[in-house]
Formats: structure tokens, sequence, C-alpha cells
């Protein structure tokens, strides 16, 4: 995209505004590094077009890419520009959740997307012991309905497989009520007492959750017509 013109906000655009170069550089700040982690962040994108995106931030100089010693592959990191974008991000982010909240169709609603979230969450320091199990059941869901997160230490890892071990804490609840919990637009006590939402586990942990659960950075931004 070129509109041949020497406006500086023409040259940014020409490198920020193509389709999911901001959701790459909002991967990178989230600490994504690998073409798996890109993947993961951006389901929907094909391995061509993510392919064309790095390859083309790295041109113009945005992110860096190293070759991952001993294996295949490369590893990609923001280069100081790059890193320049955070608090455009940041904005972007807040407008969005000022202007836009209210348009949530149902196929936005990224089951895999908010578990990769919900994992990046987790603050394992916040949690009792060297292992703490969440399981997920999403009663609307006919596939991929039943998710687990493991915390081994400062490790966290999103399953799909039941991983053999002792639940500590079960989530009971629709897809949409979880996103929206986590994106700040309810709460959980607000989601159990319109039966939408059944947590259950040691009052220690289910009593606070948020301690150890992080919401969305945006979570706080009130939409438009609250302000």
């Amino acid at each position: 995209m070129h509109y041949l013109q020497f406006c500086p906000l023409a040259k940014a655009s020409e490198l920020l505004c193509e389709k999911w170069t901001l959701l790459i550089i909002r991967e990178l700040l989230m600490g994504g590094k690998r073409f798996n982690d890109f993947q993961r962040g951006m389901a929907s994108i094909s391995p061509t077009m993510l392919t064309k995106r790095l390859n083309e931030l790295t041109e113009n100089g945005l992110i860096v890419r190293k070759k991952i010693p001993g294996q295949r592959g490369y590893e990609y990191f923001l280069s100081e520009s790059g890193k320049e974008l955070a608090p455009i991000i940041q904005q972007i982010g807040e407008w969005g959740m000022r202007w836009t909240r209210s348009q949530l169709p149902d196929s936005e609603l990224d089951i895999e997307l908010l578990m990769l979230y919900l994992e990046r969450s987790i603050n394992p320091e916040h949690l009792p012991g060297d292992s703490t199990i969440l399981s997920f059941n999403f009663t609307d869901q006919n596939q991929m309905a039943k998710w687990w997160i493991v915390v081994s230490n400062d490790d966290v890892d999103v399953c799909t497989v039941d991983p053999g071990k002792e639940v500590d804490i079960w989530f009971n609840t629709d897809l949409r009520t979880m996103i929206e919990i986590w994106m700040g637009y309810t709460t959980y006590k607000a989601a159990i007492r319109e039966q939408k939402l059944q947590i259950i586990g040691p009052s220690a942990l289910t009593n606070n959750i948020n301690s150890w659960l992080d919401n969305s950075v945006f979570a706080e931004i009130p939409a438009a017509d609250e302000i």
C-alpha cells in the first residue's frame, strides 16, 4: 500500500495499516516470539500471510529476526522503533473498548484466543504450592468444550486433553460470559449472581480470583455511553 505522500501519517500507515500488522505487533508486545506463538494469537491468519507480514516488518526495521540456536526456525523481537508502538497500540485498544465493545457477534467469540489470554493472565506467585490445576467447562460449546490450565511453579500451560491431575478449581460457564468477565464487561460475582457462572473450589482461591488471574489491560476502560 503506497499513498505517494510525504506526510508522516501516510508513511506510517503504509507500514502499519496492512491487515494483521497491528495484531502481530500486539503479539510481540505480549511476549510472542515464534511462528507458532503468532498463530495461536491469530488463528485465522494463513501461514503464507504471516510469513509475508513478518518479512515486511523485518525488512522495514520494526522487528528483528534471529535464528534459534540448534533448531530450525526463527524468533522475532521488536526493534527500538517497534517498541515505540506500545503506547499507540494501548491507545487504539482503549479507543476500541470505549467505542466498539457493543459490536461482539457470536462469530468473534474465539475460545482459543480466550484461553491464550487466560494463560497469559495467570500470576503463579499468587497461587499456593507448586501446582494448581484449573478446569474450564464451556456449557454452550459442542466442540472443544473442556479446557485445563496447568500451573507448575512459574510455568503455565493450556491443555485440551485432561492432564490426569486433581483439579483445584472448576469453572462452569458459557463462552460469552467468560470473555465478558475477562474483558471487564462484568464481574465474577455478577455472573455467579445471574447464574451464568459456577465456580467450585476452596474459598481461599475462589473468593479472590483477580489476585491470581488478571483481567484484560483494558478492563477498566468504560464504554463511551458510560462516561
